[in-house]
């Protein structure tokens, strides 16, 4: 049989199931691509820096609103970001006039784009931000579930995720950086201006990025999307993709060690609170501990795209949490803002192997033609795992008036990750990137 009549029998699902090693500069155009997009999304997301921060200073600064009351309001806020598997499995069934995760760029992000344009021009209160938020989020989501199945089909098919990883890590913390300095400065300078003002710049700010977004969507460079192959056979069955979705084993793992690595009581709303009211820091000072927080995984993101090459996945899963473990243990120390900044930077970088890790692990999980599903579940995950934490947080803060009792809270909830990394099937975690696996991750 001629290599032509091979190919013509083999079904999609069968090619895509075959890794395909990619020459190093057509991945490094892959990330390229990749990672305008995530930097775009990180910064017109509604529940990000650029966005949140300020409004959450708002809310307690202008509505005096208590530790609780914020955080509660956070969770409304998210309910969209509960179901974000929803608008993952509508990517991996549904083609927007047939252009697939473009099409979900240029429809949603000019949706979001006309949404923040809106909401710009109502009156600021609190049930407006409300229905602004959730409205925008659930637009904004479409998107965000183009960019993760995509990143996702690619580092399964080319046995990159790692490197994936690394690099959406790396280039996601940026404008999360940039945000949150700019986030707590631009609070500071808003307190001094009308509300519905100030409101009218940060919505619009989210427009025009939305729109450069949906403008993205509209170019489609050869070098991504002929280098994503088709893995389904036929038409989307969607009851049989639910099924076979809850059957792979491989994801259940990953996802309970991503729940409990985000599941952080008091890293949110109690930290605010504590810095501001016992150490006295202003809203910048806030928003510098956060981006410093930030900026410090880069560092251990470059270290994983390094290493994930040269080791496979298991011992950097097990020394990454081993490191992750006692990460938030610097808190117990701070009697001043100073001193705050610069713990910020050792948190920071404890957690950076692990975080990648964990989302190599999440990639390399994901059953075929259901990267979208996987990854925003993830994404579900991790903002019931923030928000509800965030709760739990203020409870115990404003129960036993300190912050060290969420410290502790946290290191144990880290701690229980490591009997659940004996879960991982082996040989999932068993090769390094770039190394060929038959048949591919999905059928680990």
């Amino acid at each position: 049989m001629s290599p032509t009549q091979t190919d013509n029998r083999t079904s999609p699902a069968e090619a895509a199931s075959v890794p395909e090693l990619l020459p190093s500069p057509v991945r490094w155009r892959i990330f390229l691509y990749l990672s305008v997009l995530i930097f775009l999304l990180a910064f017109g997301a509604p529940n990000g820096g650029l966005i949140d921060i300020p409004i959450s200073f708002f809310l307690k600064n202008r509505l005096h609103l208590s530790a609780q009351q914020v955080a509660a309001f956070r969770v409304i806020a998210g309910l969209p970001l509960y179901l974000s598997w929803a608008f993952g499995f509508a990517r991996d069934v549904w083609s927007p006039r047939g252009m697939g995760d473009r099409g979900f760029m240029v429809l949603f992000g000019a949706a979001s784009a006309v949404l923040y344009l809106a909401f710009a021009f109502v009156p600021v209160s609190q049930a407006t931000l409300l229905i602004g938020l959730v409205l925008l989020t659930t637009s904004f989501l479409f998107v965000a579930s183009a960019q993760g199945g995509l990143t996702a089909t690619l580092g399964q098919q080319h046995v990159m995720s790692g490197q994936i990883s690394a690099a959406l890590n790396i280039v996601s913390s940026l404008p999360v950086v940039a945000s949150l300095l700019a986030g707590g400065s631009f609070s500071d300078l808003l307190e001094t201006r009308n509300p519905d003002e100030a409101a009218r710049v940060l919505f619009l700010g989210g427009a025009a990025i939305m729109a450069v977004i949906a403008a993205y969507g509209l170019w489609r460079p050869r070098v991504v999307f002929d280098n994503v192959r088709p893995e389904r056979s036929g038409a989307p069955r969607p009851l049989d993709d639910v099924k076979r979705l809850a059957r792979h084993w491989p994801i259940y793992p990953a996802l309970l060690i991503w729940l409990l690595w985000n599941f952080a009581p008091g890293s949110a709303t109690p930290l605010q609170y504590y810095l501001q009211n016992t150490l006295h820091a202003d809203d910048a000072a806030w928003g510098q501990w956060n981006a410093i927080f930030a900026l410090s995984f880069i560092p251990t993101f470059l270290v994983y795209g390094y290493l994930c090459r040269r080791y496979p996945l298991r011992p950097l899963l097990w020394w990454g949490t081993i490191v992750a473990v006692p990460q938030m243990v610097p808190l117990l120390f701070l009697h001043s803002v100073t001193a705050a900044l610069v713990a910020a930077a050792p948190i920071g970088l404890m957690g950076g192997v692990a975080t990648a890790a964990y989302m190599d692990l999440l990639i390399r999980s994901c059953p075929r033609a259901l990267q979208g599903t996987t990854l925003m579940l993830s994404g579900a995950l991790y903002f019931v795992a923030d928000r509800f934490g965030d709760v739990l947080g203020t409870v115990l803060y404003d129960r036993y008036g300190g912050f060290t009792v969420c410290v502790v809270a946290i290191t144990v909830v880290y701690a229980l990750i490591l009997p659940v990394l004996l879960l991982v099937p082996k040989r999932l975690i068993a090769s390094r990137d770039g190394e060929k696996i038959e048949h591919g991750y999905a059928e680990a």
